[in-house]
Order: structure tokens, then C-alpha cells, then sequence
């Protein structure tokens, strides 16, 4: 019997229309593009104005659009949505469901996924493990943050960092020898104190006085999370290439998530890996949390192969963390 794989066969992305670059935000907070730039390496950020449109599945439905201008697919023949998210539209029902239905995959069961900027290599394994099993065939994976509605745009170390943006991948079963091959994932629960939002939860539900005490922002230990995202970022990557018997050179490309270009630059360095192999697009888009990884798959698609071998790594809240290898399923078209 052949062996059943996971392959991603269309990805599509989207990004809001309106650009938040450096100099407006130096008009609101301390700062300047010069400081943003070196410390970060983010020129400018995309971000959902209401005008626009509203909530995390506004973006979804866009990079569905997007994934479906360049790949057929039957919407109603997809079996299960992902959506890895920290900001879906609403507390419940799940945003899974609410893009499911607009968007006609009304076969299909539907759930979020929390690994804030891990989740999309967890949705991948999720997916991955769902296909492998032989009960599903085709599975969209949703994967972005409205993050913009979480920021405290008078905080001047977080406020130049996050941005808006979703991804839709679709992973379908094969036989080929492509698709996911292995991950090696990670979390750690002991880390609150140091990247949460206290406020919205069943532990401080919105209120008056929990909104008077900002607590629904993102707020981080910098200088915790940049030690953090370096050391466990790189040695999972590590770790998969000792498992998997890879070399430098077997590596078509490796994907990080863009928090930082510090933390990339060092990422890279630690696994030893040349930067020309290291997709960064975080100068035009910023952290857009769960959506980094997909939106630089989507802008690199013209210049990936069927079988390159690419290794994805992320690190978020919770801590989450980990790392995804895989052969890419398709030539560019």
C-alpha cells in the first residue's frame, strides 16, 4: 500500500489596503523610522481599516479568492477548515465555520486553532495528521491575525511591530513523494508573564476596569522572547535536519516567521544556514502572527520547485514553537 502524504497544492494570501509605514507612527509615539528599522527591520505594515472591512474572515475570504484565481478547487469537496488564528471575528461561533459557510465549503467541519504565531506550522501538522489518516482527502487551512485590533498604538515597543494579514493553503492527500514530512513542535506553559493579552478571557472578561487598565493589548518581554525565539527556533530546525539527515546544502529554503530581522539574522546564523536561503519579507508587512510564514510562501511561489525541500519555524505565545519540514508539492505556473 502506498504510502498517503499531505501536500499543500495552492496557497493564496491577502493583505489589508491600508499601509501604516514608520513616519506616521513616529507621529504618535517616540520614535522614528531610523530607530524601527534597525531594531526590527520593518519599513511598513498593512492594517485592516473598518472602512475596509471588519474581522479576521473578511481577510480569509480574500486569500480564498486569491488561492482560487490561481487553483480549481470545489469548494464543496473540501472536508475540514483549520483556521489558526489569535483574533477570530468573535468569542464564539468559531471563525472556521463563518468563512465555511460564506465561502461555500458547507460539507466541510470547521474549528480555530490558538498557537498565536506558531499556527501555522501546527495547523500543517493538524492537517497533515488528518490527511495521513486516510479519512481525509482535502483540507483548507486558514492561517492570519487582524492584529491591528490587539495593539496599543501608544505603547513604542510593541505598536511598530504587528500588522494584519491571511493566508489560505489547501493541502490534498498523495502518493508522490512530496508534501509534509516531519515537525518537531514545542510548547511551554510557563512563560505568561513574558508575551500575553490578559484582558477578554474568562479570567478578565471585558470590563470597565479592564479596559481602563489596558489589558486587552499585546504586551512582551522584548529582550525574553528574542532569546527565546532564537534558541528554540533554531534547534528544532536542528533537530529535524539531525532526524531527517539533512544538510545545509539539501535545503532549497528556510521560512521564519517575521517577528524581527534580529531574531532572523540570528536564527540563521545558528543553524548555519545562508541568508540567500532565508525568505524575509518583514520589511513590507511587519508580524502579522499566524499569517508571517503562509504570506511568504505566497510571495516566493513563482520561484519554488516541485520536490524543493523547506523548512518552516515559527515561535509565539504560550510559548509555542517548533519547526516543519517539507518537499513543496508543485512547479511555478
Amino acid at each position: 500500500m502506498n504510502k498517503i502524504n499531505a501536500v499543500i497544492t495552492g496557497i493564496g494570501s491577502y493583505v489589508p489596503q491600508y499601509i501604516l509605514k514608520n513616519e506616521e507612527i513616529s507621529k504618535f509615539v517616540d520614535t522614528d523610522d531610523e530607530w524601527i528599522t534597525k531594531r526590527v527591520g520593518i519599513k511598513e505594515r498593512h492594517i485592516l481599516k473598518p472602512e475596509e472591512g471588519r474581522g479576521v474572515t473578511y481577510l480569509a475570504e480574500k486569500a480564498i479568492a486569491d488561492l482560487r484565481s490561481k487553483k480549481y478547487f470545489d469548494p464543496l469537496e473540501i472536508e475540514a477548515v483549520i483556521f489558526a488564528t489569535s483574533t477570530s471575528d468573535y468569542i464564539l461561533p468559531n471563525s472556521a465555520s463563518l468563512i465555511a459557510y460564506r465561502t461555500g465549503m458547507t460539507n466541510a467541519f470547521g474549528f480555530d486553532l490558538g498557537a498565536a504565531c506558531s499556527g501555522y506550522i501546527f495547523g500543517l501538522d493538524v492537517a497533515d495528521a488528518f490527511i495521513k489518516s486516510g479519512k481525509y482527502k482535502k483540507i483548507m487551512l486558514l492561517s492570519g491575525d487582524v492584529l491591528s485590533t490587539i495593539t496599543d498604538y501608544s505603547d513604542r515597543n510593541t505598536c511598530p511591530l504587528f500588522a494584519d494579514s491571511c493566508s489560505a493553503t489547501l493541502l490534498e492527500a498523495t502518493t508522490e513523494d512530496t508534501g509534509i514530512i516531519d515537525s518537531d513542535l514545542h510548547s511551554d506553559g510557563n512563560s505568561l508573564e513574558d508575551l500575553h493579552v490578559y484582558g477578554g478571557g474568562s479570567v478578565n472578561p471585558a470590563s470597565h476596569d479592564s479596559v481602563d487598565k489596558r489589558l486587552h493589548y499585546i504586551l512582551q518581554n522584548g529582550k525574553v522572547v528574542f532569546k527565546r525565539a532564537v534558541t528554540d527556533m533554531s534547534g528544532a530546525c536542528l533537530s529535524l535536519m539531525e532526524r531527517n539527515r539533512l544538510s545545509l546544502d539539501d535545503i532549497s529554503w528556510v521560512v521564519p516567521h517575521q517577528a524581527n530581522i534580529r531574531i532572523i539574522h540570528a536564527t540563521a546564523e545558528h543553524i548555519g544556514i545562508s541568508l540567500d536561503k532565508v525568505m524575509i519579507n518583514i520589511e513590507k508587512y511587519g508580524n502579522t502572527s499566524a499569517g508571517t510564514i503562509p504570506l511568504c510562501l505566497r510571495e516566493w511561489e513563482s520561484r519554488l520547485h516541485k520536490g524543493d525541500k523547506i523548512i518552516l519555524t515559527a515561535f509565539g505565545a504560550g510559548f509555542t514553537w517548533g519547526a516543519t519540514y517539507l518537499k513543496w508539492g508543485y512547479d511555478p505556473t
